[in-house]
Order: structure tokens, then C-alpha cells, then sequence
């Protein structure tokens, strides 16, 4: 019964004195007000008659919105009232248009929509849980309710990473087209295979000139070389327990899938091909360029932009989602071992960890010299510069001394293992969360530039 029935019965109350017996009034009204409300009861559409369905958004990038509707048919020949709870899990940052606490009316044969706006919290698949429906009787004394009447009509919502480097795209795509030689620029960038012969013109490497082919023609003519085309490029990202770690606003992993999405947009467009895994102890996501590639031709491209580049890039984010950290120590030999099977010819690997003296003085070093003879390696971290800060900070009280001498001995650990890791020939860039992204797309350039692929 509802609070109606309640205050119904406190109204009647109030003649009990007029009764002989106020015992005996007090069973009457009590007994009336239960005869209304079973009536009542009676009255109100069962919640089990309805149906209901959703329809609205699938995606959304992290930190955007999403719109989600649920559309209640009422197909009984009586007037729906009832109160509608739709509930999501709390990290989907659900605020329904209407209040559960409002009344919902639904006219015989009759539809209404519900709207919910999602703003969820974190990246992955956001689920609804559990509709409820509480149908009120036409007197408002009593209502029904059954669990999971009408069915819970599944829906889930995938979050996005949120990809906020794109901002640098358009600078890294001028530089790519510079590098293409493209544009018309001083520096002309160079390939590894040899396209034709041209005259010499002022601003061109003199490295490049063919003194035989000069002598010749009597004439000072310069190689020209075609731009690197149809490389291989693996993006490795590192989900075990040193990607939970938050540095600056966000863990690790999201700094990591950021900086992935920018290379891959960036290397997609140079016409290198891209695969993707992601691996602490197992494998947790695995992403072929045959399989963007299709995912990419299947969407629409958008106006203006490069065909089938916004569905490479969406169905790359949408693999990248669901990837949450795990609290294990990564299995580097397994990571390694993948790489070796799945790539018979030279790759450049770029490999998204922590420059943890641990994790990978014990797990990746030991594999790194099999791995280094195949593949060119790029080892790609992010610190917080808040350890920097501490370093230079002027100690204000004891404690101060303490958290500088930690940051100390923290930052001579990374440099032992970038020392470490470059004695095996490879290239570590190690940036702050908020520059890794561009750090390791101008890496990417500057190894394309140098015919390092």
C-alpha cells in the first residue's frame, strides 16, 4: 500500500470518539481501507503486461554524452500510472529525463518514451541492470510490482577512449607530407628505395647527387627516392599491474591507448600496416591490419575526410575499450614470443609499459636480445612530472627532504633502465602522460625519415 492508504486511515481516526466502541471502529475503518486498496490493487495494470524496448545510442567517446530511450507499451484496455525506475550501473552516470518519483501515465494502447542521459565515468561496456515498474492503482492506495516485470530489455553502452590527441593529428600529417616530399620544402625526405633522377636544385642534399650519372650527362643530377610505403608497425600495449597506476588524471593504460590511436591514425595514412595486442599475462586483445582494413572499408567515410579512415580508427577504439588493467606481473616472454610468431619480417614494435626497474630488469630484458635481432624496438613510457617537481621543490620541513630523496632515487632507476635498454639498440621515449602521444608519433617520423622501418 502506498502512503494514501496510510493517511486514510489517520483521517478516520479522528471519529473514534464518536464510536460506541472505538475498538470496534478502528477494526471497521481498518477494514474499509484494506477493501479499497485490495480493490485498488486490483485495478492497476500489472506491470507483467507491458513491454518494453530500447533504442538510442551503442558508443560514445569518454567525457561526451549519450542519449538511450526506453519505449513502455501499455497494450491493456486500462490507464497505465505507475512509477519507472531504469537503472544502470553507477559509473554509467545515468540521469533519467524523469524522476522516478514521478507518476508515468500511459493511455490504453499507448507508448511513451523515457529518456536517459548517459555521461558515464570510466572507459568500457556500461550495462542496464534492472527496470523497474511500479503500477499504481486509479485511487492511489495500493500498486504492482513484480521483479523483473516487464523484462529488463538488455542494452550496453561501449565507452570510447576519449583519443584527445587528435588535436595533434593535422601537425603530424604536414610533417608526414614533408617527408613524402609532397610539399614543396627545403628538406626533402628521403625513402629507402631509389625512384629516378633530377637535376640539381639548390636546397638538395649534395649526399644525394649521382656523380656518375653527372658525368654523363654533364650536368649535376640527384637521386630521388620513393617515399616508405606498406610497412609494419605493432603496438604493444602492456595491461598488467604497472598500467593501473594513475599518472597525472588518468592510469597508465588510457595515457597508452591514447598515444596508440594517434600512431595508428598517423601510420594508417603513410600506408604502413598496423597490428595491435594488448597482453599481460595472456592475451587480452589482438588487432590484425586485415582486420582494420575491413572494419575501415565497411564505414562511411566521412566529408572530407580520407576514405575508410574514421571506420580504421573506430573499430581500433572499439577494440581498445573493454581493456582494463590486470594486478599481475606482465609475462614478457609471452609478449615476445607472440611477436616472434605472428611477425616474419622486420617490424618496427613499439611497446607501451612503465620504465620499472623491476618489471623490466627481470621480465624484459632477459627476452630483449631476440627480439631487438628481429624487430626494430621502441619502448614508450609515461612518468608523472610530479617527481621532477619534487626534486626541485625548496624543502619546507623534514618530510620534504624524504619525498625529494625518493624522487631522486626513482629518476636514477629510469635512467639506469633507459641506459639499459639502449645499450640493446633501442629507442625509449619517456615523456609526461600529457606528451606521450606526440612524443612517439614524432619518433615514428623521424625513424620513417631515416629509412628505419
Amino acid at each position: 500500500m502506498t502512503w494514501r492508504a496510510a493517511a486514510l486511515l489517520l483521517a478516520g481516526g479522528v471519529t473514534l470518539p464518536l464510536w460506541p466502541s472505538p475498538f470496534a471502529g478502528l477494526l471497521v475503518m481498518a477494514g474499509a481501507v484494506l477493501l479499497l486498496a485490495a480493490l485498488d490493487r486490483a485495478l492497476a495494470v500489472p506491470p507483467g503486461a507491458l513491454t518494453a524496448v530500447r533504442e538510442g545510442d551503442r558508443a560514445v567517446r569518454l567525457g561526451d554524452s549519450a542519449t538511450v530511450a526506453l519505449l513502455l507499451h501499455n497494450p491493456t484496455g486500462r490507464t497505465l500510472r505507475a512509477r519507472v525506475r531504469d537503472a544502470w550501473v553507477p559509473s554509467a552516470g545515468a540521469r533519467p529525463d524523469v524522476p522516478p518519483s514521478r507518476l508515468v501515465r500511459i493511455e490504453p494502447g499507448g507508448t511513451v518514451s523515457l529518456t536517459t542521459r548517459l555521461t558515464p565515468l570510466r572507459r568500457g561496456d556500461r550495462p542496464a541492470t534492472t527496470l523497474t515498474v511500479r503500477s499504481v492503482g486509479p485511487l492511489g492506495l495500493a500498486f504492482r510490482q513484480r521483479s523483473g516485470r516487464p523484462a529488463t530489455p538488455p542494452w550496453t553502452l561501449r565507452v570510447l577512449p576519449r583519443f584527445d590527441s587528435r588535436r595533434h593529428l593535422p601537425e603530424k600529417l604536414s610533417r608526414l607530407r614533408v617527408i613524402d616530399g609532397t610539399q614543396v620544402t627545403r628538406g626533402r625526405g628521403q625513402g629507402t628505395e631509389f625512384d629516378a633522377l633530377r637535376e640539381y636544385v639548390v636546397g638538395d642534399d649534395v649526399r644525394s647527387i649521382d656523380w656518375r650519372a653527372s658525368a654523363r650527362r654533364a650536368d649535376v643530377l640527384v637521386r630521388t627516392w620513393r617515399p616508405e610505403r606498406d610497412r609494419r608497425l605493432v603496438c604493444v600495449l602492456d595491461t598488467g599491474r604497472t598500467s593501473a597506476v594513475r599518472v597525472g588524471d588518468e592510469p597508465r593504460l588510457d595515457t597508452a591507448i591514447d598515444a596508440a590511436l594517434l600512431l595508428t591514425a598517423l601510420a594508417a595514412r603513410a600506408g604502413d600496416r598496423v597490428d595491435l595486442l594488448a597482453a599481460d599475462t595472456a592475451v587480452r586483445a589482438s588487432v590484425t591490419s586485415r582486420q582494420l582494413q575491413l572494419g575501415a572499408s565497411a564505414a562511411a567515410p566521412r566529408p572530407g575526410a580520407g576514405a575508410g579512415r574514421p571506420g580504421l580508427l573506430a573499430r581500433l577504439a572499439h577494440a581498445l575499450a573493454p581493456l582494463q588493467p590486470s594486478l599481475v606481473e606482465t609475462d614478457f616472454d609471452l609478449i615476445a614470443a607472440e611477436l616472434l610468431r605472428r611477425r616474419q619480417h622486420r617490424s618496427l614494435v613499439v611497446l607501451f609499459t612503465a620504465l620499472e626497474a623491476g618489471a623490466l630488469g627481470e621480465g624484459l630484458l632477459p627476452v630483449l636480445p631476440r627480439l631487438a635481432a628481429r624487430h626494430t624496438v621502441v619502448v614508450a613510457a609515461s612518468h608523472d612530472p610530479v617527481l621532477a617537481a619534487l626534486t626541485t621543490a625548496t624543502p619546507e620541513h623534514p618530510r620534504d627532504a624524504y619525498a625529494a630523496a625518493a624522487a631522486w632515487r626513482a629518476l636514477a632507476e629510469r635512467d639506469r633502465v633507459r641506459a639499459a635498454l639502449a645499450r640493446h639498440g633501442v629507442t625509449v621515449v619517456d615523456a609526461p602522460a600529457g606528451h606521450l602521444a606526440p612524443a612517439v608519433a614524432d619518433t615514428y617520423l623521424r625513424l620513417k625519415s631515416q629509412g628505419r622501418l
